[in-house]
């Protein structure tokens, strides 16, 4: 289990310190590559941008959309310390999947690996966004740890790509049902109909239906999976099945996704900002044909059935009762506006 702040030495606070400026960074790209570039990608094919619906957001959703080859889809995992070997069966990183030049060679469509270098890999290296957006056309996860190799200075690189998440759905819900103390000794301590149970709400609880496809299973059980190490982790997901990136952190889960705003929302944005229109419009939104969009972020908090009890006694699971909550939502301002702040916008519970 990861450990608090304040819990960590002088050092490893250091090392946290640096590990969440660069996850900024990384963010602040994902953010770009997997909305904006995505509905540009629809602008340019001429094709309608499907928005998510205020309901795919509200916890239990089951509602989703086809999949789309316009849409970036990635999983990236950013992990604060060095992922142990012993966990190499579930989150498989080799020597095959290294990111080394001999290793990208066998990679098509990459263009890339003909000027690649191997400081490009490292995070305080200039042009590594650069790199990390190029390699998320790939399958599978990208991987960024601690250089494993350098032990006494807190470098940060993307070691792998091809990496594949391979624990079984199973193991993950028993694990997360330990912890909430709705099982004791093993998943099907029960009975079946209750292990299928404890399964489903592993997807409720790490906001999605149980019905999601592959790539978001993978990040959910990946991110179940990280949480055995003393060191944080972020797993980011980008979907084409949900129209969303999904972020699994210490602090839980947040979606970001595109919103459609109406003049008369954006003059009353721009009203609450004390900003001009176009002004705000310049700063927050981003043109459509005829209208604006702009990215929004839903934080979610864990309800009390999804928090480990007090007394720690086994308890009985009660599926009907929600295990996620919207705490909070913002509007956030466009990449090349990084000195302003998001904005409060509650949009997934309004009326609007």
């Amino acid at each position: 289990m990861w450990l608090y702040r304040e819990r960590l030495n002088y050092y490893e606070k250091l090392r946290r310190s640096l590990y969440e400026i660069m996850r900024d960074s990384l963010e602040l790209r994902l953010m770009k590559i997997s909305l904006i570039d995505s509905f540009n990608n629809y602008l340019k094919n001429d094709v309608e941008y499907s928005f998510v619906d205020k309901s795919e957001l509200r916890p239990k959703s089951k509602k989703m959309e086809k999949e789309s080859e316009l849409f970036n889809t990635f999983i990236v995992i950013f992990c604060e310390g060095s992922i142990d070997p012993s966990l190499k069966n579930y989150i498989r990183f080799f020597p095959e999947n290294k990111v080394i030049k001999k290793n990208l060679d066998d990679l098509a469509n990459f263009t890339l690996n003909r000027r690649f270098y191997n400081n490009i890999k490292y995070f305080d290296n200039q042009p590594f966004l650069d790199f990390i957006e190029e390699l998320t056309t790939i399958d599978y996860a990208l991987l960024i740890q601690q250089d494993p190799s350098i032990k006494k200075k807190n470098r940060y690189a993307l070691t792998h790509f091809h990496v594949k998440i391979d624990w079984p759905i199973s193991d993950a819900a028993e694990d997360l049902g330990k912890y909430l103390r709705y099982i004791q000794n093993n998943l099907y301590e029960n009975g079946d109909q209750y292990a299928r149970i404890v399964q489903n709400k592993l997807f409720e609880y790490y906001g999605c239906h149980y019905s999601v496809g592959g790539r978001r299973t993978a990040a959910l059980i990946a991110s179940q999976l990280l949480k055995r190490l003393a060191v944080i982790s972020t797993i980011y997901i980008s979907s084409s099945e949900s129209r969303t990136m999904v972020k699994y952190s210490e602090r839980g889960l947040s979606k970001f996704f595109l919103i459609q705003l109406t003049n008369d929302q954006i003059k009353a944005l721009a009203s609450k900002e004390k900003m001009d229109i176009e002004k705000f419009k310049n700063s927050y939104l981003f043109p459509g044909k005829g209208y604006y969009v702009g990215v929004s972020e839903a934080v979610y908090d864990y309800t009390e059935y999804s928090k480990p009890p007090e007394n720690g006694k086994l308890r009985k699971l009660r599926p009907a009762y929600n295990w996620l909550r919207v705490v909070d939502e913002f509007l956030h301002p466009r990449p090349d506006s990084i000195h302003l702040r998001p904005i409060n916008y509650s949009w997934v519970y309004s009326t609007e």
